[in-house]
């Protein structure tokens, strides 16, 4: 049945369906995002030869993807007339439909079928559930509720089967890797740029409007990068160079060691120059998963001494407080700290509204279309600074723990999944880096509202969905880095006999 069906797909027109349905999303989305005939005249074309080129060459279009994600809320490239997310979108539903399509390059079906996909299959069912939701009076928005559903939702589950189903080789996964670093890299570069040239014009705008009351705090500039903000991109390299730093730690090859060493720790002194407190926090919590996991008292006992001396200097010394950054990120560890606790006094506010809402205000609920007489209408305009508290807003407490609930069965999972099924100590390294990044970013999305911003949701929930495809790949795995090591002592070898020729 399989068969029929793939060779009828492959040879009597699948590709034409896929595309017309594909056509038609797009056509959907630009008319439900509220743009007239007009823009979608002219703007639909241009999805023709997209489309013919992702179909040409597929894995460019997942490394399309990739850039296009990391760098579509940078201040320097002009705004398109869409939705920010839409290119984000339509390049993994082609992605999607590529493997629908050509399914006999694509066998790894079954590999989706885990904790994740049901986690996340979830959480997609209560948003779809939250459509009903009706709670301020306004009626039932069908596209109010799909902008709302499709950030909170649907794109976890674009990243978890675009990642599954396409980095399915040791040497996919490697590139990933190293892409990723190197975006990451350019990131630390802008910052440097931004520190010691200063901002581009498109930045100093942002600066002096919208960025100006959070990014200058007691005389300090936080920078941002090429993100949509300080907290966003603090809490990313955050995460980053949890993985970067544990695949330095734990991989064989010494290219990749200095790799991604040296990126983890540039890293992580852009993560500093963001002055994004709760990063510190994050980036404990992401290594303290990875020490976990590494079942190593090699590992655990000296970094948790250097860590532990680290934390001291920062808490209990004034070592570096002539530093700007460092002084933002010791005042994490203040009580007192005044604007540390301003997201403890909203919270108490929503806690008071959101018990007479269960289900929360709505995903189609915002601050511009609660009616003034409306009795969540306050609720609907206090600043949640968090995603977690986003989501406990709109979804209520049914959804908020519905959230919990699945975001630990999948973390779990993939913990699991290191720390009994893995056996080589670089792949573990490998999955201790990724499930470390990945309750790093949410730490940051407890306390910030980063979790579900542009480019962490595809980076680290596909990150995790990653480890999940570890155990099939091992033996492709182990043999690559034999074969990677063999090249490596070769080199060494030809080093070594020049050397004695020389001393000859």
């Amino acid at each position: 049945m399989l068969k029929d069906y793939t060779t009828y797909a492959h040879d009597n027109g699948g590709r034409v369906a896929i595309l017309f349905l594909l056509f038609l999303l797009a056509i959907y989305q630009f008319i439900n995002a509220g743009y007239n005939a007009f823009a979608i005249i002219c703007l639909t074309p241009l999805i023709i030869p997209i489309v013919y080129a992702a179909f040409r060459w597929q894995m460019l279009t997942f490394w399309v993807l990739m850039f296009v994600n990391y760098f579509i809320q940078f201040k320097n490239i002009p705004p398109l007339p869409i939705p920010v997310s839409l290119p984000n979108e339509l390049l993994e539903i082609v992605l999607l439909a590529i493997v629908v399509i050509d399914v006999r390059q694509y066998p790894h079906f079954e590999r989706i079928g885990n904790l994740m996909l049901f986690s996340i299959l979830g959480w997609c069912a209560f948003c779809t559930i939250e459509a009903l939701n009706d709670t301020c009076n306004l009626g039932i928005d069908i596209g109010g509720w799909y902008a709302g559903a499709r950030m909170m939702a649907f794109q976890l589950l674009y990243a978890f089967l675009v990642y599954s189903l396409y980095l399915t080789t040791p040497e996919r996964l490697m590139k990933y890797l190293k892409i990723w670093a190197l975006l990451s890299l350019f990131s630390f570069f802008w910052t440097y740029k931004q520190q010691h040239l200063g901002f581009t014009s498109a930045e100093n705008v942002w600066m002096e409007t919208r960025g100006r009351a959070t990014h200058i705090v007691n005389g300090i500039t936080r920078y941002f990068s090429t993100f949509s903000d300080a907290a966003n991109y603090g809490c990313n390299a955050a995460a980053a160079a949890v993985t970067f730093l544990v695949i330095a730690i734990t991989s064989k090859i010494t290219k990749d060691r200095l790799f991604f060493g040296i990126i983890g720790l540039l890293v992580i002194w852009g993560m500093m120059a963001s002055g994004t407190r709760t990063a510190m926090f994050c980036l404990i919590v992401g290594f303290s998963v990875f020490l976990l996991l590494s079942k190593s008292f090699k590992i655990i006992i000296p970094f948790s001494i250097v860590g532990g001396l680290l934390l001291s200097l920062i808490i209990f010394t004034d070592i570096g407080q002539g530093n700007a950054q460092i002084r933002r990120m010791r005042s994490a560890f203040n009580k007192e700290d005044a604007s540390a606790n301003v997201r403890e006094i909203n919270q108490a506010t929503i806690k008071k509204y959101i018990a007479d809402a269960p289900w929360g205000l709505g995903l189609s609920a915002s601050y511009d279309n609660v009616p003034a007489n409306n009795k969540y209408k306050k609720l609907s305009t206090i600043p949640p600074d968090s995603e977690y508290v986003f989501i406990w807003v709109h979804t209520g407490p049914v959804g908020i723990t519905t959230f919990v609930i699945l975001t630990v069965i999948m973390f779990l999972g993939a913990c699991w999944i290191v720390f009994t099924k893995l056996k080589s100590r670089s792949l573990i390294g490998v999955g201790a880096g990724l499930c470390g990044s990945f309750a790093a970013i949410q730490l940051g999305g407890y306390a910030n509202q980063v979790l579900m911003q542009f480019p962490n949701c595809l980076i680290f929930y596909g990150g995790l969905a990653i480890v999940y495809i570890l155990p099939y790949i091992e033996i492709e795995w182990i043999a690559l880095e034999e074969k990677r090591l063999a090249e490596q002592e070769e080199k060494k070898r030809i080093r070594r006999e020049k050397k004695l020729a020389l001393r000859v």
